[in-house]
């Protein structure tokens, strides 16, 4: 069924600063299949965004429109105050990285060849590998912390390891857009914050604007500056987590009954699932 998106006049203004990347009236599936349909979203340049929502509303599908991975059926993307789908494959990843959910890396390929790949964007015809490239692959090595595993297989790595690597491969890639699709996926929860410690750095260090979609709605309370709140296809929320973390939105959204207080150690909105079994 197609679902219709709330008016970018009834979300939550955006906060202060350059759009970097606009839908506009995207209209995005597979196949006959629309997933969304009318959506509207501003990403703002500095800004830490998460999506989130139940499975199987549209996140992933609008991450992947974003990076232009997925050609809307209706609508457009705007990079920049351009149309992305007209901008150079090349040009577009000297700007925008994009990490999918669960990305393979061939078999028997060395964390440093990994990262190597990030530079792909920069070669040409008229420069080749060079000392700037030996040294932006050092330095993400160096920053993710994973130097002493750099010519050890990708595959052989643990997931937190993984997931570093990968993120050195994008810091690497020298984007200041970067879209992350559920890095946390399959991680345990030390690795998880780990993971999104460093997106946080990525952020604060380089100034990088990030979009990620999570399914942790207490870590994207955290680590997010901005979340976006999906449900069937449809921007239920924008704004920051204390705008969209609320006890109405999530039994709306999620269909959740939970209270929400004061993370202890950020601040941030705390989700306190109330299950059936538990006392009120």
């Amino acid at each position: 069924m197609t679902q219709t998106s709330v008016r970018t006049s009834e979300l939550p203004a955006a906060a202060p600063g350059p759009v970097r990347l606009r839908a506009e009236g995207v209209r995005l599936g597979y196949g006959d299949r629309t997933i969304v349909d009318g959506l509207d979203l501003d990403v703002v340049d500095g800004t830490v965004t998460a999506v989130i929502g139940p499975n199987g509303c549209g996140k992933s599908t609008l991450l992947r429109a974003l990076g232009r991975l997925l050609k809307p059926a209706g609508g457009q993307v705007l990079l920049d105050g351009r149309r992305i789908d007209r901008i150079p494959t090349r040009e577009v990843a000297t700007v925008l990285g994009v990490l999918p959910q669960s990305p393979a890396a061939p078999e028997g390929l060395t964390v440093a060849d990994l990262v190597a790949r990030g530079r792909h964007p920069h070669q040409a015809w008229y420069r080749q590998w060079s000392a700037d490239d030996e040294d932006a692959v050092a330095e993400a090595l160096r920053w993710t912390n994973i130097l002493d595993l750099a010519t050890r297989p990708v595959d052989e790595l643990s997931g937190g390891q993984r997931q570093r690597a990968w993120i050195s491969m994008a810091l690497a890639q020298g984007t200041d857009l970067l879209l992350l699709d559920e890095p946390t996926t399959f991680l345990d929860l030390a690795h998880q914050v780990e993971v999104l410690e460093l997106v946080r750095r990525l952020h604060t260090e380089f100034g990088r604007t990030v979009v990620m979609v999570l399914h942790d709605l207490n870590l994207a309370a955290r680590y997010a500056d901005r979340l976006v709140a999906m449900r069937a296809g449809r921007i239920v929320a924008a704004g920051e987590p204390s705008e969209v973390i609320t006890e109405p939105l999530l039994r709306e959204v999620f269909g959740l009954d939970a209270r929400v207080i004061p993370d202890p150690v950020s601040g941030a909105p705390l989700v306190v699932p109330v299950g059936t079994h538990t006392p009120r």
